[in-house]
């Protein structure tokens, strides 16, 4: 991989939760930089701020400190329209649970980005179908999330996070809730659409083999110790 210009910086990022003697400070200066066509993963050991990291960098959440770029712009005081129009429409967003909703099938599913973004409906669908033959999934376009398999349910949640284009794709331990197979799969899935697609992809993974898989591990460790690069 040839290293690119930044698509995210973090400088001097904090963040905590509780208030006084109950607060606990999760991420303290924590410094990041992630190339754009870069393969990230993110590794440590639980609770040590690997979600609180993607949620910063994902606007799902704001810093108490510091400073977040996203492309060319602070994002870090963004209000709440603004954060909510990025989100939709330069992230991707993978999840360890496939957060799909019930009530739709797996098109209509991959098309609610769209949607939300304002594109009509045959268009939207369209792209979802395109996508769901990218994750294997042609055949199963008209299947409700209750007649997928869990794998499956990930691969429609794949492509969700791809419906827009996003420039950035951000997975929270996106196999955790897989057996090894179907873990092994999905990863390289990822793997795949993050070179056709030309994305900058970040992931947070408890798998250390995996990780090694990527172009650069970023290991999280608790506050207090120094976070690195290996």
């Amino acid at each position: 991989m040839s290293e690119g210009a930044p698509i995210v910086v973090l400088e001097g990022v904090s963040k905590g939760y509780g208030e006084g003697a109950n607060r606990v400070e999760v991420l303290r200066d924590l410094d990041l930089e992630v190339h754009r066509g870069e393969l990230l993963a993110v590794v440590g050991p639980s609770g040590v701020g690997k979600s609180t990291l993607l949620h910063l960098m994902g606007l799902l959440d704001r810093p108490d400190a510091g400073r977040i770029i996203l492309g060319d712009r602070d994002v870090s005081t963004l209000d709440q329209e603004a954060r909510a129009r990025a989100r939709n429409r330069e992230i991707g967003f993978v999840f360890q649970y496939h957060y799909l909703l019930d009530e739709l099938n797996a098109v209509d599913n991959v098309a609610l980005p769209l949607r939300i973004a304002g594109r009509r409906t045959e268009a939207a669908r369209g792209r979802a179908r395109e996508l769901l033959e990218r994750v294997g999934l042609a055949d199963r376009g008209h299947h409700f999330p209750d007649q997928l398999s869990g794998g499956e349910q990930q691969r429609v949640a794949v492509a969700r996070a791809l419906a827009m284009e996003p420039p950035l794709l951000l997975a929270d331990e996106p196999t955790g809730n897989l057996d090894r197979n179907n873990a092994e799969k999905l990863f390289s899935l990822v793997g795949e659409l993050h070179l056709l697609e030309g994305l900058t992809s970040v992931i947070v993974t408890h798998n250390e083999e995996m990780a090694g898989r990527c172009d650069r591990v970023f290991r999280l460790a608790p506050v207090g110790d120094e976070s690195r690069d290996v």
